[in-house]
């Protein structure tokens, strides 16, 4: 019923915890495509060491980065529903099966989303992140934001080969997906308000990667704006952005990133480290069978 599709660059510290957190699911339908984008580390090794008959492992040596994989993988996909999945991120037993019957039950939307725990290096749990439920617009979207953790996406194959990644976007992929799928009033979806993914923040709170992201969103928003909104609010919105390139630069030089870390996360209960350890346990003993 699923396909599941993992892109693998270099990912050999968390690979193996985030294939048996797929391993785990409650949710048994699925097929798993592994896709090693030209990794130089153990990742590949890594992949053909599970035994699992719904594991497929793609390698053909080159690196053609994210959105090309991505692509490749709707192009593969076997079955009606695609779920992203980043290989160094991990996710909760029940994430398919909620996202799954989410869908089923509600034929007018496209694709379903969730809110996250945010995880260390060791799989600390660190603080949590639930957007809100709502569809915006283009030109909501346009102003910077979205709702949408690209990674936790569960979608329609059909709505997935509409709406294509931009190869030539490695770095800002999901918000041109979300603008360009907007602006052709074919963004139908809805946020599930549970931490349903494990999203590896630390390692994507970095000054290059934040910059280059950054840069290319602006270049998505120049490029979209026109007719959405005017000049003058594409000018501020580019405005913000590069505000935010001076912060980064900024808490970088002074050794201070990990605030940016704590502001994009509110705290966690008992009750959220009670439920993830839970998790961790369930997704661990996949390991050892």
């Amino acid at each position: 019923m699923i396909t599941i599709g993992i892109p693998i660059y270099n990912a050999q510290a968390y690979l193996e915890d985030a294939i048996n957190s797929v391993l785990a699911q409650s949710f048994k339908d699925f097929e798993l495509i592994l896709i090693d984008d030209g990794s130089t580390d153990n990742s590949l090794a890594i992949a053909k060491s599970f035994n699992d008959h719904r594991i497929r492992i793609y390698a053909d040596g080159e690196n053609k980065r994210l959105p090309y994989r991505l692509n490749q993988i709707i192009q593969l996909a076997k079955y009606d529903y695609i779920a992203r999945m980043d290989a160094d991120d991990l996710m909760d037993v029940d994430r398919l099966k909620i996202q799954f019957e989410y869908l089923q039950s509600n034929s007018d939307i496209d694709l379903v989303t969730t809110g996250m725990y945010s995880i260390g290096k060791s799989n600390e749990i660190l603080g949590k992140r639930i957007p809100n439920n709502e569809m915006m617009s283009a030109s909501q979207i346009l102003g910077g934001l979205t709702n949408l953790l690209h990674a936790s996406m569960l979608a329609k194959k059909e709505w997935c080969l509409r709406n294509l990644y931009q190869v030539d976007n490695a770095l800002a992929e999901d918000y041109e997906l979300w603008l360009s799928a907007a602006i052709k009033n074919d963004l139908k979806y809805h946020v599930i308000q549970e931490p349903l993914y494990y999203y590896r923040e630390i390692e994507n709170v970095k000054k290059v990667k934040m910059i280059k992201g950054y840069n290319t969103q602006i270049e998505v928003i120049r490029k979209y704006s026109k007719g959405i909104i005017s000049q003058f609010n594409t000018n501020v919105v580019i405005l913000k952005f590069n505000i935010k390139k001076l912060v980064v630069y900024f808490l970088d030089l002074l050794n201070l990133m990990t605030i940016l870390e704590k502001r994009r996360v509110t705290k966690i209960s008992s009750h959220d480290e009670k439920r993830y350890k839970a998790n961790i346990v369930k997704i661990k003993s996949m390991g050892l069978n």
